[in-house]
């Protein structure tokens, strides 16, 4: 099997449902690493990384979200593989970035498996 990298942004009513912690179950049950956060402007934002098949199936899912979220819209990037959430597993933490490449700041990582 292939691997892919996406990173989503997710409009809607998406933040205040749970939408970050259910993204957070349904990639531990799929092996899928990454990590995911609310924007300011309302979005969610999640870099996922795994199996395509697992990852195509956590994408379909953001489309609709857990219980209590509205989903306007998904828009996706396909990205390089990077390989750098293996040791980190899922976490729910800010991201930091430069020019779209991803820097996790460890000790700021709320959740990890």
């Amino acid at each position: 099997m292939s691997k892919q990298r996406v990173h989503l942004f997710v409009k809607g009513k998406v933040q205040g449902v749970f939408f970050r912690q259910a993204l957070k179950v349904m990639a531990k049950k799929k092996n899928v690493f990454g990590c995911v956060k609310n924007l300011k402007d309302g979005r969610v934002e999640a870099i996922l990384e795994g199996e395509d098949v697992n990852v195509s199936s956590l994408v379909e899912w953001c489309h609709a979200g857990p219980a209590n979220a509205r989903v306007e819209d998904v828009e996706i990037e396909m990205k390089n593989i990077k390989a750098n959430f293996q040791n980190l597993k899922f976490c729910i933490n800010e991201l930091y970035y430069r020019h779209f490449e991803l820097t996790l700041l460890h000790v700021q990582c709320l959740y990890r498996f």
